[in-house]
């Protein structure tokens, strides 16, 4: 006797499929990193991120008004600072005319609907490509929490629709949301990167800022003393439901497709939204396979993307956003 169950009734043509499909994927899902450079018509490309560019401006603001008409509602912002204005506190980091906030600004003046997200984070800024102020070797937490806090206040004040805290400080979650409520700030929002890995993934994005930590014997040379172990699962639940009790809107996961189990965790575990940061390492592993012939681009990337979605995403931060836009938009 057949079984009862013929569970392949539900995948017989793409009409049946697609009536029952579990999870859907569209351009309103994504959220665009774009880095920014000094200049005015500047089009430097990211050799280990084929596509992808550090644009002056003038040209960020061509891109993001390409990536509204594509459907794609927010922008991560990340600026490439010139070394003469890097030191060891960041400084830079809250000039209110410094390029981050000019970014900002001009982003709300051209495309005033466009969620803006200025990452907050020391490391471009630092003259040892460190997310925090270093003293006698080490990463001192507090003194960077303060800085953190500035920083997100002149983006909040240059127009920010959130601020997006990428550095993994203890308690720095709680000391922007009072600072931004005792400023007038209650409706800018915070996007925490709650449980960052420290992760090799991330290599082409510390080329495209020139952000690697500095090689010296008495600067750390990575990142382990706050960001997370990757062989760790419960400590990355524990960041985001901390982070949510500190104020923070929406919690990240970083980064995406080696730590879909922990998206899942987060996801079960929180009442808020969950972003995901599908990183440069990953991107740039689909382009140099696609390059070589051994996977179809378009179809690895939708796939990568549903699968981040499936997995609990509210929000992707992919720098496929454009890409992936123009296949489901047809």
């Amino acid at each position: 006797m057949f079984p009862l169950q013929r569970n392949r009734r539900l995948r017989t043509n793409e009409s049946i499929r697609s009536l029952v499909r579990e999870t859907t994927l569209s351009p309103n899902d994504f959220m665009l990193p774009m880095f920014v450079a000094e200049g005015k018509d500047v089009k430097v490309a990211i050799p280990s991120m084929p596509g992808i560019y550090r644009h002056s401006l003038d040209n960020t603001i061509k891109e993001v008004k390409e990536a509204w008409d594509l459907g794609i509602k927010a922008v991560n912002i990340y600026v490439k600072v010139s070394d003469h204005l890097k030191d060891n506190k960041g400084v830079e980091a809250w000039n209110k005319d410094g390029l981050m906030q000019q970014t900002i600004r001009a982003i709300k003046d051209a495309v005033p609907e466009m969620i803006v997200m200025p990452d907050v984070a020391l490391d471009p800024y630092s003259i040892y490509g460190h997310d925090g102020i270093i003293e006698n070797g080490q990463l001192i937490n507090d003194a960077t929490v303060d800085a953190l806090t500035q920083m997100s206040l002149s983006h909040a004040e240059a127009g920010a629709d959130f601020v997006a805290p990428s550095d993994m400080m203890d308690g720095r979650v709680l000391a922007i949301r009072k600072a931004l409520e005792e400023n007038g700030h209650h409706n800018v929002g915070i996007m925490s990167y709650s449980a960052k890995y420290a992760s090799a993934f991330y290599g082409p994005f510390r080329d495209a800022l020139d952000s690697a930590p500095v090689d010296s014997q008495n600067i750390p040379k990575d990142k382990k003393t706050y960001q997370m172990d990757y062989a760790n699962r419960i400590e990355g639940i524990r960041e985001a439901l901390l982070d949510v009790e500190e104020g923070a809107d929406i919690v990240m996961v970083k980064p995406g497709m080696a730590y879909l189990d922990i998206v899942r965790e987060v996801k079960n575990a929180v009442h808020v939204p969950v972003a995901v940061y599908q990183v440069s390492g990953e991107y740039a592993m689909v382009k140099a396979a696609a390059e070589r012939g051994w996977l179809d681009h378009d179809k690895i990337m939708i796939e990568q993307l549903y699968c981040i979605k499936r997995a609990g995403a509210n929000i992707i931060s992919t720098y496929f956003a454009k890409e992936a836009a123009v296949i489901l938009n047809k």
